[in-house]
């Protein structure tokens, strides 16, 4: 007998998928973050994230850190890749 984590299964293939493209483009309900300490790796996630407490705590550390200027040309977030997708797969 199999126990079944369908959220948090959902959200680990959400950012395998993401790991895996190779395309920039985003789908609809989805935007794209770049997270890492040192080297940065880009996430796509869904907008119903931004929603979250513990999500909108990482934005303020990135508003913090960056402001409204990011060197990716996209959202960073400054923490560990571990950190963040721990979090998003409890959150999608």
């Amino acid at each position: 007998m199999a126990i079944r984590l369908p959220s948090v299964l959902s959200a680990k293939h959400i950012l395998r998928r993401q790991a895996s493209a190779t395309s920039m483009e985003v789908p609809k309900g989805y935007f794209a973050v770049y997270v890492g300490e040192g080297e940065k790796k880009r996430f796509v996630i869904p907008v119903s994230v931004l929603n979250q407490p513990s999500f909108q705590e990482l934005l303020s550390i990135a508003e913090n850190e960056f402001g409204f200027s990011h060197p990716m040309g996209g959202l960073t977030i400054p923490c560990s890749q571990d950190l963040f997708m721990s979090l998003t797969s409890t959150l999608c």
